[in-house]
């Protein structure tokens, strides 16, 4: 792997995923949107091009010094609140998604990585680790159009002959996270000195760092199997009340969180916690950030 493409270069795995490449010497080719007010989060160095393109450009996309070896498509709108259920939005989510594997076997990719989410799955039983195995069936729009995704990119693939890959991301936090995250909004409120009101907590819960899942996406990239399925998060679980609790000591021990004053939504997800047995296996993938120390990385870059 010498040279790669990342759309959604500015998102938080994305520009981890850049970062990781350019320890390893590797070229990319950055894809983000003119207009994004991220655009900070994309690592700066010779080896990396930057080369404005929105997701409805995909299908136009062309690059003089073709050919790359990995495109990895992180681009995607619509990721939470109600814009989850905009059918619409989401429904081109999935048009550029295949544009984006058509231009992969375009510029002479032998091999894409597309990233999934744990919401194609819907609701699980309390207990059940998931799986490349589980059962889908997603309740969201945002959910059953991730899975289309998955389904028209690897169609793709197998006509073009590329390798196809996708990764279905459970909680990934860290550096450049988006605002609107538990994670994110706990510190920020706890470094602001407000009270916050929670759940009871109790919501069994798989966090993984980052830099620990651009690492997953460069390995499945590298040894991962054609056409896999890969369950993306630490494979070790506890209540997101421990988390939280965690969070607080680090930010501000003397806080107190209000666990137990708003209810459950009814669409709560009460457990979530990844099998990567699979991935461990094909890639040799481990995570290697605690969650404490993910934490703090964020608070050394962290602003209010």
């Amino acid at each position: 792997m010498k040279r790669v493409i990342v759309s959604g270069a500015t998102s938080m795995v994305g520009s981890a995923l850049i970062r990781l490449l350019i320890s390893k010497g590797i070229k990319v080719l950055a894809l983000y949107h003119s207009s994004t007010k991220k655009f900070a989060n994309i690592p700066s160095s010779e080896l990396v091009k930057l080369h404005p393109c929105a997701a409805d450009e995909f299908d136009k996309l062309v690059a003089e010094d073709k050919p790359y070896d990995v495109f990895f498509h992180f681009a995607w709108s619509g990721t939470y609140g109600d814009a989850r259920n905009d059918f619409a939005l989401q429904k081109l989510n999935v048009k550029y998604a295949k544009d984006a594997a058509n231009a992969a076997a375009r510029l002479g990719c032998t091999c894409f990585v597309g990233a999934g989410s744990q919401a194609e799955y819907g609701p699980v039983e309390f207990g059940v680790k998931l799986s490349p195995l589980t059962k889908t069936h997603p309740l969201t729009a945002y959910g059953q159009s991730k899975l289309e995704a998955m389904f028209q990119t690897r169609d793709v693939a197998i006509k073009t002959g590329m390798r196809h890959i996708w990764m279905r991301i459970l909680s990934v936090y860290g550096p450049n996270d988006n605002d609107f995250t538990a994670v994110m909004q706990l510190i920020r409120k706890l470094k602001a000195g407000e009270h916050i009101s929670l759940t009871k907590g109790e919501q069994i819960w798989d966090y993984l760092y980052c830099a620990d899942a651009a690492q997953a996406f460069y390995l499945a990239a590298r040894f991962g199997k054609a056409n896999a399925v890969y369950v993306l998060g630490s494979g070790q679980c506890a209540p997101l009340r421990k988390y939280f609790e965690e969070i607080r000591d680090i930010c501000a021990p003397e806080a107190k969180l209000g666990f137990g004053e708003i209810p459950y939504s009814e669409s709560a997800v009460m457990y979530l916690c990844a099998d990567i047995s699979d991935l461990r296996a094909d890639t040799a993938f481990e995570p290697q950030v605690p969650f404490r120390d993910g934490i703090l990385n964020i608070l050394k870059g962290f602003s209010t």
